[in-house]
């Protein structure tokens, strides 16, 4: 068998895949791979078995619910090693290169600040990061973007990155996600390089970490990231990091390491409005030749409020079914391809829900948020659980009360005042509540 990675169906596949996945781990995962298809099978060729854990764990299943969608149904998913891969790996950094060449990562050029759909949710994080790219090291250092999954972190780190290499093409850029720093960590221990690890992200010019909240919990790691760090720092080389949350709700994060988070600008990307997410839509319609009613933009953009890259999604799987199967892109066709995002009803939250939500969110157990301990770890989360509970559901303070383990209702009241009265006062404090509301709506 011969790889067949221009096949069409793949083609179409991997299109949609990468616009509803995290870019710089389809980045670090996918384009590493090629693939040989016959007559009952899709067999993926990984370099090495490490890679392979890797590999599964970001993207075996949603691979494996798209195969019916672009191959028979009798197709089957596999993987085979093919250590010949990692010499075209190696070969695209060799280690003889210039430093500008080690650290060239394979960004995507498309995410650009020209394409980048400004609106009230994310004008600050546009203008903070543009500021980075005309003056890399010198202003917002670091710059800590933070914010939902798919509402344009990513996109915005690239096009600095992209703003960066074209006026100085021999800037040294290294640009992953903190859990490719960590995997690369675990590879250099095993294999005993650690001084060239260090070498290799601590003489850089830009150092860009997507997902920096995947290094939380790792201790080795957060030593390594630490020093370097501070190495780059002092240097006044840039440092820019996204998360999901502020550096203070990641909780499992060492003080000295959220300490320099904030040292530079915090800001946050908020979900965008109807308006902007029919602007995104248009503007993403246009750039891939594909063209939308008005009508068909509204709707799409009123049931997918919350995740720009399920919105891109979305028009890739329209795209593609209306291609192969030689239909017109209508509201029709929008509703038999996309039922799963057009044709649902809105799940009540209980307030079960809410409390496994809060429980998984600052990483505590649902009994501590029913119980009576009073560490400051966990009333304040349970607090937030009170909230939210009168918030989104129709209970009373009493029902609230005895779902939290037979507490007064004057007991929840308190806590409804204290949390509305802390979200007014205190931006990042209303910013990661907000963040845990989303996640329920999203449920």
């Amino acid at each position: 068998m011969s790889p067949s990675s221009q096949d069409p169906r793949w083609l179409q596949l991997t299109r949609a895949l990468e616009a509803s996945s995290n870019p710089a781990k389809f980045d670090a995962w996918v384009r590493n791979t090629s693939v040989v298809i016959d007559d009952d099978s899709v067999t993926i060729l990984i370099p090495s078995r490490f890679f392979e854990d890797g590999f599964r764990r970001e993207f075996h299943d949603t691979i494996q619910s798209m195969i019916p969608s672009y191959f028979p149904d009798h197709f089957t998913l596999g993987y085979r090693v093919d250590p010949s891969m990692m010499e075209g790996i190696n070969s695209a950094q060799p280690a003889k290169a210039s430093a500008s060449q080690q650290h060239r990562p394979q960004w995507q050029s498309r995410f650009r600040f020209e394409n980048f759909i400004v609106g009230s949710s994310n004008e600050f994080c546009h203008a903070a990061s543009l500021a980075v790219a005309d003056n890399p090291g010198m202003r917002y250092n670091p710059l800590y973007i933070y914010g939902g999954v798919g509402l344009g972190k990513t996109h915005l780190i690239t096009a600095v990155a992209n703003r960066i290499q074209e006026r100085d093409p021999d800037c040294r850029i290294a640009f992953l996600s903190g859990e490719i720093f960590t995997n690369n960590l675990i590879a250099a221990i095993r294999s005993k390089t650690n001084e060239s690890f260090r070498q290799r992200y601590r003489e850089v010019d830009v150092l860009i970490i997507d997902d920096v909240q995947f290094i939380a919990g790792k201790e080795t790691t957060q030593e390594e990231f630490f020093h370097t760090f501070d190495t780059l720092h002092k240097a006044n080389k840039q440092i820019l990091l996204t998360s999901d949350q502020p550096p203070g709700a990641l909780h499992h994060l060492e003080e000295r390491l959220r300490s320099r988070f904030n040292w530079g600008l915090v800001a946050d990307v908020q979900p965008p409005s109807l308006e902007t997410r029919m602007a995104i839509l248009a503007s993403k319609a246009e750039l891939a030749g594909i063209e939308i009613s008005q009508d068909l933009c509204e709707l799409l953009a009123t049931r997918i409020t919350s995740n720009i890259r399920e919105l891109e999604g979305a028009l890739t799987r329209l795209s593609a079914f209306a291609t192969f199967h030689q239909r017109t892109i209508d509201i029709p066709l929008a509703r038999n391809v996309l039922p799963d995002l057009l044709n649902v009803t809105t799940k009540k939250v209980t307030i079960d829900d809410i409390q496994n939500c809060v429980a998984e969110f600052y990483s505590i157990r649902i009994a501590d948020i029913k119980g009576k301990n009073r560490r400051k770890n966990i009333v304040l989360p349970r607090q937030i659980a009170m909230y939210i509970s009168k918030e989104m559901t129709t209970m009373s303070l009493p029902e609230i009360g005895e779902a939290f383990g037979g507490r007064d209702h004057t007991t929840i009241l308190y806590a409804v005042r204290k949390i509305a009265t802390k979200r007014k006062e205190d931006h990042d404090f209303k910013t990661e509540v907000d963040r845990i509301i989303a996640r329920l709506k999203q449920r």
